[in-house]
């Protein structure tokens, strides 16, 4: 399995916060390759495991779940085989149905389940349903839920759990780090038999609830307190069954979601695709993986949310529009989210960002782990919501861009003057925060330039001076440091380059001056607190230990 390697020219489009279709599939191949190489050291991991933490039923129950999961891909392979023969007798042998040509194939070996990947490079396009496209084509259910971002923290909680330096010596803490990475592990045998009712394999296994959900990915959750679940498949119908409980029956909906009369099932939900032709993007809100195990506090992030009735419309009013809102901006803007996303992942709206039922503001994140999420509380408005996934995106794209080539040897010592934050930021944090802010400031000025509405106008430019005030304000320490690689240099470069052609069209003089303003207020608040000297802003850096 070979990484793609990122051509100069493309360095530069993404530098300038572009990239054509062909950037932009070498950004999604990368996270899947790297997506199926994590999954590939997961089982392997497992399988090296001492008995003390990964018991042999454990590493047994998921070689079980790799062959439902080739069950899974047969039966698709098999449907897809009709489907040409069949398209082959209406046109007399002239059309020919394509059905493979992927960048991720998943490969079950008899050793256990390692996956192996080959592919041609073409990026899995777009989001949600079965899974991605490739070539236009859909991807078959099992691989895509390979690929499905969400399993991403999946993977890597499971690796940590496999992969701990020491075995606790309190006899009650190994107990527990053993049930905890059980739990996790049984989570696969979820994912495949969600898998293999999309593709129509009949089935009984037993399930394991976590938490008293047992949660299928892209069908729904059963809530329960039944300890195991025998579920039976059956031509798109489920049955679980519990000791002395009602069976319920859920059945299977295309695309995301099943349906069933009890109260006990949540289906899961999607949007309509950003286009006509555009498959259903999922609003996960169901996922035990969607957020952080343990993981660090992220500044100003809320926590996870499951969606209502009425939380569900009001996402659905604002991704209505968002497609046109993006497009506004420019079609690189709508062409990059249908690339690059996958699923939203909902979050609690802020203390103090609601007033009168409606919000006033939000939050929103990436996940390194998770390329292809978007996570964020409910969307204001549209315009509001494409600017948030112009801004995620751009952080998405930087963070596969670091992945793929080294840009800069710095240290990770906060220090540096970002205009946006009142805390200092390392070197990583500070070209993150600019690029995004570049990104923002593209966005708006090319809706400022092409508004009708003159009070939209005048907001959108409003924002495009700030925001390009902003990065004006980070380029100096970007700019000069000596840690820089040649790749990174020619990125920063691009990035300069792009700042510069913006500024040709500047915002209107009462903006403009109101940014520089912002900016200046910041930098001196920022000064008292961290002990920089405004005076002599070269670098715009706190001294070590200020």
């Amino acid at each position: 399995m070979i990484l793609p390697r990122l051509p100069a020219p493309a360095l530069t489009e993404l530098g300038r916060t572009g990239g054509g279709p062909g950037t932009l599939a070498l950004l999604v191949r990368d996270q899947d390759t790297r997506r199926l190489l994590m999954l590939r050291a997961l089982l392997e991991a497992a399988a090296a495991a001492p008995e003390s933490t990964c018991p042999a039923a454990a590493r047994e129950r998921l070689a079980q779940d790799w062959a439902l999961l080739e069950a899974a891909e047969a039966a698709e392979a098999a449907e897809a085989a009709e489907t040409a023969q069949t398209a082959r007798s209406v046109t007399g042998g002239a059309g020919r149905a394509e059905v493979t040509g992927n960048g991720g194939r998943a490969e079950v070996a008899g050793n256990g389940g390692r996956p192996e990947a080959t592919g041609d490079g073409r990026p899995a396009d777009a989001t949600g349903g079965g899974g991605p496209r490739v070539g236009g084509h859909r991807l078959p259910a099992a691989r895509a839920a390979l690929l499905r971002p969400l399993l991403g923290p999946w993977v890597q909680r499971c690796l940590r759990g496999l992969g701990s330096a020491h075995t606790p010596a309190d006899a009650a803490e190994r107990e527990r780090h053993r049930r905890e990475l059980g739990a996790d592990l049984a989570h696969f045998s979820a994912v495949a038999a969600a898998v293999a009712a999309r593709a129509g394999v009949p089935y009984e296994v037993r399930l394991t609830p976590h938490a008293g959900r047992l949660v299928l990915p892209s069908l729904g959750a059963l809530h329960t307190d039944a300890p195991h679940l025998d579920v039976v498949h059956r031509a798109g119908r489920l049955t679980f069954r519990a000791p002395g409980a009602t069976d319920v029956v859920v059945r299977v909906q295309d695309a995301v979601g099943a349906w069933s009369a009890s109260r006990q099932w949540t289906s899961a939900y999607a949007l309509p695709g950003l286009s006509a032709d555009g498959a259903p993007l999922p609003l996960d809100d169901l996922d035990p993986y969607r957020t952080v195990h343990g993981g660090p506090h992220y500044y100003g992030l809320s926590g996870p949310v499951t969606l209502d009735d009425g939380e569900r419309k009001r996402w659905l009013q604002a991704w209505s529009g968002t497609a046109d809102a993006l497009r506004l901006g420019g079609e690189q803007r709508l062409a990059e989210t249908r690339a690059l996303l996958r699923c939203l992942v909902p979050l609690a709206v802020p203390p103090g960002a609601s007033a009168g039922g409606r919000s006033t503001g939000g939050c929103s994140a990436t996940r390194k782990e998770a390329f292809g999420a978007v996570l964020s509380s409910t969307p204001p408005s549209p315009t509001g919501f494409a600017a948030t996934l112009v801004h995620e995106l751009h952080h998405a794209k930087l963070t596969v861009l670091a992945e793929m080539v080294t840009l800069h040897h710095s240290d990770g010592r906060a220090r540096y003057f970002a205009p946006w934050r009142p805390d200092p930021r390392p070197y990583d944090g500070l070209l993150q925060g600019a690029y995004s802010h570049l990104a923002l400031a593209d966005y708006f000025q090319r809706r400022a330039l092409t508004g009708t509405d003159a009070v939209h106008r005048e907001d959108a430019w409003a924002q495009y001076a700030r925001y390009h005030e902003q990065v004006g304000a980070a380029l100096p320490a970007l700019v000069g440091s000596d840690r820089l690689t040649s790749q990174g240099r020619q990125f920063i470069d691009a990035l300069v380059g792009h700042h510069q052609r913006l500024a040709e069209q500047p915002a209107p003089r009462a903006h403009a001056f109101r940014a520089r303003e912002y900016v200046r207020a910041a930098r001196r608040l920022w000064a008292q607190r961290h002990g920089l000297d405004v005076r002599h802003p070269r670098d715009w850096a706190a001294e070590p230990g200020g």
